[in-house]
C-alpha cells in the first residue's frame, strides 16, 4: 500500500490520484483571487500589502493542509471575505483601532471557537440561532460586499446630499471594473474553470494600456511577512472596546465556516452516519486556522465554499485539499504581480460573490413575518451602517421582540435570548460605536 493510499484511502472513497490532483486544481483556480484581494483590502487598513499576501499564501497552505492530512477533507482554507471587509473598513478605516488591536480581536475569536470546537459547544450554539438569521448573515455580508465592490470601481460615489450617487463612468477603472463583471459572469455561466481569477487577471493587464498601471515583473523572492508577523496587540483588543468586534468575529466565522463545511462535505458525500469523526477533526482544523492566521497577519480564515468545485471536479479526499496547499505555497513567488492589482481590478470579483451571497434569500419563509423580517433587518443594516456588527444586533433585538410581543416565546432558544441581551446592552450603555 502506498502513502496516497494510506494517508487518504483513495480506493474506500472511489477515487484516483489524478483525479484528486485535478479536483485540486479545480478548487485553486476557483478561490487564488483571494491572494490578490486579500492584499488590497487589508492593505486600505494601513497594513503592509507585501506582508499580508505572504501570511495570505502561508495561511491558506497550512489550514488547507491540516485539513488534507487530519481531517481527510477535500476543503481549503484561506481568509474569509467579508470578515476582511469589516477588519478593514469597519474595525479599523470606521471605529478607529489600529491593525495590530484588530489582529488581536482575530486571536480572542480564534482562541474562542478553538475552546468551543474542543468542548463541543459549537453544535449547540448554531442550533441555537434561527435558521431565518443564518440566512440573512450571509445575505448582509453580501450586501455590504457589493457596496465596497461599488465604491473600489468608482460606480458608487459619496454625495452630501444623498449619501451615495453614481460615480463617474467615463473613467478607465469603472469602464474596466464593469468589462471584468461581465467577463466573470459569462466565464462562470459556460463553468470555465478560474472564472474570478481569469477576471482579475485580464483587468489588471488592461490597466497597464488603459489605466496607466506599471508593470514590475512576474517572479521574485517572497517578501518579508516580518511587519505583520507576531504584530497582534491582544491587550489593546481586550481593553480598548473591541469585545464587540470579537463576538462579531466569532459568530460570523462560526455561522460561515460550520455552514461550508457542512455543505461541502455533504455535497461530496463525506456526512455517512458513524464516519462523523471526521467532520470533528475538519472543525478543528479550521479553528486552529484562524488562531494561526492572526499570528501570521492577516484577518479570520474560514472554509471556501469554492471548495464545491473540486467536489464537482470527483474530489473526495484529503489529497485535493493538500494540492491546493501546495498551489499557495507556489504563488509566494509571484508577489510583484499581486502588487500590481489595482483596486477596481478586484472590485468584479468582490461583486461576483456578493451577487452570489444574496441567493440564501430564496431560503426564507416569507410567510412568517416574526422570521422574514428580523432576516431583512439584518441584511439591510449591514450595508447601511456598514457594520456586519450592527446589523447583527438590530437583527437578533428585533427577532427576540417581535417572538416576545407575538406570543412565541416557546419558539426562541435561550441562546437568541442571550446575544440580543448583551447587544441591547450595548447599544444602551455604550452607544453604537
Amino acid at each position: 500500500m502506498n502513502w496516497t493510499e494510506r494517508v487518504f484511502k483513495l480506493k474506500e472513497h472511489e477515487t484516483t490520484v489524478r483525479t484528486e490532483l485535478m479536483a485540486g486544481l479545480t478548487t485553486f483556480l476557483t478561490m487564488a483571487y483571494i491572494i490578490f484581494v486579500n492584499p488590497s483590502i487589508l492593505g486600505d487598513a494601513g497594513m503592509p500589502k507585501d506582508a499580508v499576501f505572504v501570511a495570505t499564501c502561508l495561511i491558506a497552505a497550512l489550514g488547507t493542509t491540516i485539513m488534507g492530512l487530519y481531517a481527510n477533507y477535500p476543503i481549503a482554507l484561506a481568509p474569509g471575505m467579508g470578515l476582511n471587509a469589516y477588519f478593514a473598513y469597519v474595525v479599523v478605516l470606521k471605529m478607529g483601532f489600529t491593525w495590530q488591536a484588530a489582529l488581536g480581536a482575530v486571536f480572542v475569536s480564534g482562541c474562542l471557537f478553538l475552546l468551543v470546537t474542543l468542548f463541543r459547544l459549537r453544535g449547540l450554539i448554531i442550533r441555537g440561532i434561527p435558521l431565518s438569521l443564518r440566512y440573512a448573515i450571509t445575505v448582509g455580508i453580501g450586501l455590504f460586499l457589493a457596496l465596497i465592490a461599488l465604491k473600489s470601481a468608482g460606480i458608487v460615489a459619496a454625495s452630501p446630499a444623498t449619501f451615495v450617487t453614481l460615480g463617474d463612468l467615463h473613467t478607465a477603472p469603472v469602464v474596466l471594473a464593469v468589462l471584468g463583471f461581465v467577463l466573470i459572469v459569462v466565464l462562470d455561466k459556460l463553468k470555465v474553470p478560474g472564472a474570478i481569477l481569469i477576471g482579475i487577471v485580464a483587468v489588471t493587464v488592461a490597466s497597464f494600456f488603459f489605466g496607466g498601471n506599471q508593470f514590475r515583473g512576474v517572479f521574485s523572492a517572497p517578501p518579508s511577512i516580518a511587519p505583520t508577523f507576531l504584530q497582534l496587540d491582544i491587550k489593546g483588543a481586550l481593553t480598548g472596546g473591541l469585545l464587540n468586534v470579537v463576538m462579531v468575529f466569532f459568530l460570523v466565522e462560526l455561522f460561515d465556516a460550520t455552514g461550508t463545511l457542512m455543505g461541502v462535505a455533504k455535497r461530496a458525500g463525506l456526512l455517512v452516519p458513524g464516519k462523523m469523526d471526521r467532520l470533528n477533526k475538519s472543525l478543528l482544523a479550521d479553528s486552529g486556522a484562524i488562531f494561526a492566521g492572526s499570528l501570521l497577519g492577516t484577518s479570520s480564515t474560514t472554509a471556501y465554499v469554492e471548495s464545491a468545485a473540486g467536489v464537482q471536479a470527483g474530489g473526495r479526499t484529503g489529497l485535493t485539499a493538500v494540492t491546493v496547499a501546495v498551489l499557495f505555497l507556489a504563488c509566494l513567488f509571484i508577489a510583484p504581480l499581486a502588487g500590481v492589482v489595482p483596486a477596481y481590478a478586484t472590485a468584479p470579483a468582490l461583486f461576483f460573490v456578493a451577487c452570489l451571497m444574496l441567493r440564501e434569500l430564496t431560503e426564507l419563509d416569507w410567510d412568517d413575518t416574526t422570521e422574514v423580517i428580523p432576516a431583512a433587518v439584518t441584511a439591510l443594516t449591514m450595508p447601511f451602517t456598514y457594520s456586519i456588527a450592527n446589523g447583527l444586533a438590530f437583527g437578533f433585538i428585533t427577532y427576540a421582540a417581535l417572538k416576545l410581543f407575538t406570543g412565541k416565546m416557546r419558539e426562541v432558544h435561550w441562546m437568541v435570548w442571550v446575544i440580543g441581551g448583551v447587544f441591547l446592552f450595548k447599544f444602551i450603555y455604550i452607544g453604537g460605536h
